[in-house]
C-alpha cells in the first residue's frame, strides 16, 4: 500500500474513533439542547447575556446544554448552564486559528472532523436554539432544517433568537424562496423566531413535555 492510501486508511480509523468516543460519552446525557452562535460575540453584550440566561434556564430544568465549546455565544451558554443541574457540554473543534475552549464545561470533547461533530450536535437534541452568528452558524441552522424537513430526524423545535438579526433572512425566504416555489409554507413553519431566552426556553420545555423519547436521534 502506497503512502497516500495508507494515510486514507488511517483517516478512516480516526473518524471511527471520534464517532465511538462521542457516542459513548454523550449517550448518558438524556435530553439535550444544542445551541449555536458567533464566537465573536462579546461578554456583556445583549446576545451574550441572553445566551447565558438560556443556558441557565435550560440546565435548571435538567436539560443538558450542548455548545461548540468556544468563546462568544458558546461560552455564554456553557457559563449559564455550568452551576445548574443539567450538564454543560462543549463539542470543541480543532481550527487553524486555535480558538480557545471556554472554561465552563462539565464535559468537553474535541473533534478533528466537522461532520462528526455536527452528527453529535443532532443525535441527542430535543431542540436547536440559534443566536446571531456567521457562516458556521448558518451552516448548522440549514443542516438542522434539512434533516427535519426530510424526516431524517424526528421533528424538534428550531428556534432563532434575535428578531432584528434573523428577520431579514426569514423575509427573504418568504419573499424569494417561497415565491419561486423552492420551499413552501410548511417548510418555513419549522422555524420560530423569538426575542428572548425566556421565549426560547418555553418553546423547548413545551416540546420536551410532549415527548417520551429523544426525537433527534437519526432515523438512518
Amino acid at each position: 500500500m502506497d503512502e497516500r492510501k495508507m494515510s486514507e486508511a488511517w483517516r478512516m480509523f480516526r473518524i471511527q474513533s471520534e464517532l465511538v468516543d462521542g457516542i459513548e460519552k454523550l449517550a448518558k446525557l438524556g435530553q439535550a439542547v444544542s445551541i449555536y452562535g458567533s464566537a465573536r460575540t462579546k461578554e456583556g453584550s445583549f446576545y451574550y447575556q441572553q445566551a447565558q440566561e438560556l443556558g441557565r434556564l435550560l440546565a435548571s430544568n435538567n436539560l443538558a446544554v450542548i455548545s461548540g465549546g468556544g468563546p462568544g455565544i458558546m461560552e455564554a451558554v456553557n457559563r449559564g448552564a455550568y452551576p445548574e443541574a443539567g450538564a454543560s457540554v462543549g463539542l470543541n473543534i480543532s481550527l487553524a486559528d486555535d480558538e480557545p475552549n471556554n472554561l465552563y464545561q462539565d464535559l468537553s470533547l474535541s473533534f478533528r472532523y466537522f461532520f462528526v461533530r455536527k452528527f453529535m450536535f443532532v443525535k441527542y437534541a430535543v431542540g436547536f436554539v440559534i443566536f446571531p452568528g456567521g457562516f458556521g452558524t448558518l451552516d448548522e441552522l440549514f443542516e438542522a432544517l434539512t434533516l427535519v424537513q426530510t424526516e431524517k430526524v424526528g421533528a424538534f423545535p428550531i428556534v432563532l433568537v434575535g428578531e432584528e438579526y434573523w428577520g431579514g433572512l426569514y423575509g427573504w425566504m418568504q419573499q424569494t424562496m417561497q415565491w419561486e416555489g423552492c420551499v413552501d409554507k410548511k417548510d418555513l413553519e419549522l422555524l420560530q423566531i423569538v426575542g428572548s431566552a425566556e421565549q426560547a426556553t418555553k418553546i423547548i420545555l413545551d416540546h420536551t413535555a410532549s415527548i417520551k423519547a429523544i426525537p433527534g436521534s437519526p432515523v438512518v
